[in-house]
């Protein structure tokens, strides 16, 4: 017998819920099939099988969670899949009877074990040496300290925040009742309404930005574009472009290539703060927001001010579809420095976008209108943008986010600059 275990995904993905088992009890499986498909806080993983024979038996059910290590299958490589989980059970209780004579001495042995798994537990938590060091200081066990870093790492500042949150009150015992009740599938009496489970995925952006609301100092400032420039320029390239590069020239790549620039004239906006620091970032990888039915995914491309426009849009196409289909791997979505989020595929005229954490900076892009401008003395219809730009107040003040985005409109009315940037 062979246990199908949960591999290592990530550092910071330490657990995930089964979405799908993709073989069934009597099932045969290959050395390298795929078993089941996982969900976790950011992408779907398909789990294999490390050995061939025939599945024997599922030790956990599609939704529930399950550890990174822990076996969720068993493999009878004999193919003897029916009874060998029959054959086995009386040896288990026998086991299981005969610790029971010992009793008293139990407590005793097991401890160490307690012990060494909660220590063994701790080491696996990503933090820093000064999120460590300051942990120990103050007693707090890293496992339990809350998390606004979408990779999982601990930072000095949540250990501080875990060290001043109040203290559990003496009614304990009811409030754990309560959110044990509250975690319990909802019941509603009326069949005019439907309960729906969120998935772990949605349930992790509800905490996320519900945490950089409560952690960032966010701010929104806004102005507007006229896309004149941009749009007579896709138009006389638009089927050479298509023909040469074997994808169509959107906007995206315009929009990624005048953030670059204006990301290098404001590096506060390429950066991340850590602890008492600031970690100016000389790289720009840039991530692109994509709704999926899961929700929102923020896809990287990586090196973004070393592409051309063609390699943007390929990468930015290849990205949304993976996304779609759920293919997105977990280094798909690692490390991006600044995001760009495009509303206007809905119809947004104006909305606000919230930070994608550690990030301090997001630029929302909204839908094109024709509306009519004054250009020089006279009226003319221009096809006008609003963009907004959500940034972290604590490091970057109103005057860095104001040039920011003035720096993205003049790029876009004179697109030419996007080729003298770089």
């Amino acid at each position: 017998m062979a246990e199908v275990k949960v591999p290592e995904l990530a550092e910071s993905i330490s657990e995930g819920s089964i979405a799908q088992w993709l073989k069934q009890p009597g099932d045969h499986v290959e050395k390298g099939e795929y078993v089941l498909e996982l969900e976790t806080d950011k992408v779907n993983v398909e789990i294999i099988s490390d050995y061939t024979g025939t599945l024997s038996e599922h030790l956990a059910e599609e939704g529930d969670t399950v550890q990174v290590g822990q076996a969720i299958a068993i493999v009878d490589e004999n193919g003897s899949a029916a009874a060998a989980p029959k054959a086995e059970a009386p040896k288990v209780e026998e086991a299981k009877a005969e610790p029971a004579k010992a009793e008293p001495a139990a407590p005793a042995k097991e401890a160490p074990k307690a012990e060494a798994k909660e220590a063994s537990s701790t080491q696996q938590v990503i933090a820093s040496p000064a999120a460590r060091k300051l942990a120990r200081e103050k007693g707090i066990d890293l496992t339990q300290v809350p998390v606004a870093d979408p990779l999982g790492r601990v930072r000095v500042q949540d250990v501080e925040a875990a060290n001043n949150a109040p203290a559990a009150p003496v009614a304990a015992p009811k409030q754990a009742a309560a959110a044990k009740k509250a975690a319990a599938p909802v019941e509603v009496n009326d069949d005019r309404i439907e309960v729906v489970k969120m998935t772990r995925r949605r349930q992790t952006i509800a905490k996320r930005l519900v945490q950089v609301q409560s952690e960032a100092a966010m701010l929104t400032t806004f102005n507007e574009v006229d896309l004149s420039a941009v749009m007579e320029l896709r138009n006389r390239h638009k089927d050479s472009f298509v023909k040469t590069n074997d994808v169509k020239l959107g906007f995206m790549s315009f929009f990624t290539k005048a953030v670059i620039g204006a990301l290098k004239k404001y590096p506060l906006l390429n950066a991340e703060i850590q602890g008492d620091h600031i970690l100016k970032k000389n790289f720009y990888d840039i991530g692109v927001a994509v709704s999926t039915d899961e929700g929102l995914v923020v896809p990287v491309v990586r090196d973004a001010d070393r592409k051309s426009f063609a390699e943007i849009e390929k990468n930015i196409s290849d990205l949304a579809v993976k996304a779609r289909n759920n293919k997105l791997g977990l280094s798909d979505l690692s490390g991006g420095t600044f995001t760009i989020t495009n509303g206007g595929t809905f119809g947004s005229l104006l909305s606000t976008p919230i930070l994608n954490a550690p990030q301090v900076g997001i630029l929302g892009m909204h839908t094109i209108k024709t509306r009519p401008i004054a250009v020089g003395d006279q009226i003319e219809n221009r096809p006008m943008m609003y963009l907004a730009l959500s940034y972290d107040h604590r490091i970057v003040d109103g005057k860095e986010a104001v040039g920011f985005l003035v720096a993205i409109k003049d790029m876009l009315e004179d697109p030419e600059q996007l080729l003298l940037q770089g």
